[in-house]
Order: structure tokens, then C-alpha cells, then sequence
């Protein structure tokens, strides 16, 4: 067995049946446009985004075999690293070139923030080298539906939903000449910046290291309490500690305000997340203890 140097997604070891069948996708897998749109748009619509791992006290594992695990084999979802982790790996397997990239999540704010989401740049292969490629962003939890084409100020609408990606500039005091890409979302108000990002390469290992300060740091908003998301083409549900939203294309939202102990089934009818007894008594306790502390 040759050594793991830390390249690539470990596409080889992707169990794709079982991944193809938790996605809902029985179409072509040729490496096509068509394919990269379709799994993009199955996947975001059938896994939620979660950070419930934290709560529960175990720490978010980004080995493949882990991910497939909690993602694929079990009715959970992840956060960005673990959505995109597999994302990844199964495109790989299909035949795709796969860049993965990191990104400053703003949300409209003007400062520095730190790389906390990830991202991936695909091609399909054999395609001309200046033809744009794909931004895949499948960890985010609100979408987009399908990937991005990298063409600068391009608006799409999908099923309502709005999204834009353009090149930005970052202008500091050591570094006049950042440029990159940003990517907007469209919400009631117009748009909105959502994250920043460079077509600088990110690793396996880099991942590794993005994960354990959004998992462990008290200054990531991940560790204080749970938040959910589940993206359909009509409705983007989401839930704050306790508190679930459910926003619509149209911009209009509706909101509900629930107890701790109701978590669990609101987790699973709204979300699809099913807690075994032992994480609902973790969950529920941690919550209770959270409430406590605060002043």
C-alpha cells in the first residue's frame, strides 16, 4: 500500500451506490455538465446541514469512512467540511477534476472574517482549458440548488432562489492585488454578499485544520448551539437553538419558537434528523445546561 501523501479526495474509496441511493440520484454518472448539475441539486436537497455532533460531545471526524458513515448510512447531515468532503470524493470517483477551495463567510459584513467554509472548483474532464468551470457549494445549507458557472456578474434564478457570482478585490495595506471571487445571494432586500473566496488550492489537511477551530473554538458561532438547515426547491427551513424559520423563494418567512424538549421531533419532521435516545438526552441536556449559564 503506497503512502497517503494528502492529494486528492480518495475518490477509490467512495461507496457510490449507497451514496447515489441516500441522494435519490438513479440518472447518468457519465462526467458530464448535466451530472455535476443533477448531483449538486440531489444532494443539497437531501442532507441537511447540522453542527449537532458539537453538542453532542463527540468530535466532527472528516475520514471519509466517518463521513460516509454519519452523511450516507445514517439519517444525519454535517456542516460544510463533511458535506464537502464527500462531495469531493465522489466526484472524484466519477472522473472529474475537483480543486477545493476555502472561503470568508460575510453575510454583508465589511470585516476580515476567517476561512471557515469550503468550497470546490470542478471541471469536467477533457473539457477546453478556457472554458469556465463550476463552483460547487453544497455545504452551505441554503443552496445554490446547482453548481455556478465561473462567469463574473452572471445571475442565476433557480426555482426562485437567486444567486450571482462576480470577481471581487480585496485592497489592504500588504497586498493591493488580491483578487478573487464572491458570491451573492439574493434575499428580500436585494443582494447580498454571502462569502469571499480565492482560486487558491485547500487540502485534506488544511480541512482538518478549518474544522477543529469551527468545532472547538468558543469564538466559532458552531459551539454555543444548534443550528440546522434543510434546503428544497420551495422552502429553506432552519433551525437556531430553538428557535426554526422556514423562508420561501419569494423572500416571505415564517417563524416558531420551540422548547428544548421538543428538539428531537422537530429535528426529524422537519429535518429528516433522527436521534438515537442516548444523543436526545445528550442534546437536550446540553441545552438545558447551556440556558442555565447564561445570565
Amino acid at each position: 500500500m503506497s503512502e497517503d501523501l494528502g492529494y486528492g479526495w480518495q475518490g477509490d474509496l467512495v461507496d457510490l451506490p449507497a451514496y447515489l441511493e441516500r441522494v435519490g440520484h438513479d440518472g447518468d454518472v457519465a462526467p458530464t455538465p448535466a451530472t455535476l448539475r443533477a448531483l449538486h441539486r440531489a444532494h443539497t436537497t437531501s442532507i441537511p446541514f447540522e453542527n449537532l455532533e458539537i453538542m453532542l460531545g463527540r468530535p466532527v471526524d472528516l475520514a471519509l469512512d466517518a463521513v460516509q458513515a454519519k452523511l450516507v448510512q445514517r439519517p444525519r447531515g454535517g456542516y460544510c467540511f463533511e458535506h464537502t468532503r464527500l462531495f469531493a470524493a465522489v466526484l472524484e470517483r466519477l472522473g472529474y477534476e475537483v480543486v477545493a477551495l476555502a472561503g470568508r463567510v460575510t453575510l454583508g459584513a465589511r470585516k476580515i472574517l476567517p476561512s471557515t467554509h469550503a468550497l470546490l472548483h470542478v471541471r469536467p474532464p477533457d473539457r477546453p482549458r478556457d472554458e469556465p468551470g463550476w463552483l460547487c457549494d453544497v455545504g452551505f445549507g441554503s443552496g445554490p440548488l446547482e453548481p455556478l458557472r465561473f462567469r463574473d456578474g452572471e445571475e442565476v434564478d433557480q426555482d426562485g432562489w437567486g444567486y450571482r457570482l462576480q470577481r471581487g478585490r480585496t485592497v489592504t495595506a500588504w497586498s493591493p492585488h488580491t483578487v478573487g471571487w464572491e458570491l451573492h445571494q439574493r434575499g428580500p432586500d436585494g443582494w447580498v454578499q454571502r462569502h469571499t473566496f480565492a482560486m487558491n488550492e485547500t487540502f485534506r489537511v488544511d480541512f482538518d485544520l478549518f474544522n477543529y477551530f469551527v468545532s472547538t473554538s468558543p469564538h466559532s458561532p458552531f459551539t454555543t448551539r444548534p443550528f440546522v438547515q434543510k434546503f428544497t426547491r420551495d422552502a429553506l427551513y432552519v433551525l437556531d437553538g430553538t428557535n426554526e424559520s422556514v423562508t420561501y423563494p419569494d423572500g416571505t418567512t415564517k417563524r416558531y419558537a420551540h422548547t428544548v424538549d421538543d428538539l428531537p421531533d422537530v429535528l426529524a419532521k422537519d429535518f429528516g434528523i433522527v436521534l438515537d435516545d442516548a444523543d436526545i438526552t445528550r442534546l437536550t441536556d446540553f441545552m438545558h445546561t447551556r440556558r442555565e449559564a447564561t445570565p
